[in-house]
């Protein structure tokens, strides 16, 4: 997946922002303003941090070269995914839907509800 796939696929989900809170390379998405996606624009291959599941974390990293520990994240609770072509599309998307339903889960009730309605 490229840069415009990512960005279209995550701001089509529920109440997600996007903006460059750290500095003017690192893309980061939102969901009530909690992050479930940061993406450094100048690295090649593009590289993508998404919230994990700490066992499905441990698991994806022994399957997949490309799923590494989250850089400057969490080790137990983020993946950093190089996209050089060796994911599936298809596997980018599910573990973007899951960071996304993991930071949704962990939101107010308020919030959740909102969303999932």
């Amino acid at each position: 997946m490229d840069i415009e796939q990512i960005r279209e696929y995550c701001l089509q989900k529920k109440e997600v922002t996007e903006s460059f809170p750290f500095d003017e390379d690192t893309l980061v998405f939102k969901v009530v303003n909690k992050m479930f996606a940061l993406t450094s624009l100048e690295n090649v291959p593009l590289t993508m941090n998404l919230k994990c599941d700490p066992d499905r974390a441990l698991d994806l990293r022994d399957e997949y070269e490309a799923i590494n520990a989250g850089y400057h994240m969490s080790k137990k609770h983020w993946n950093t995914l190089t996209l050089d072509g060796s994911l599936s599309n298809d596997l980018v998307k599910e573990l973007i839907d899951h960071s996304y339903s993991l930071v949704v889960k962990g939101l107010k009730k308020a919030d959740r509800e909102r969303i999932n309605n």
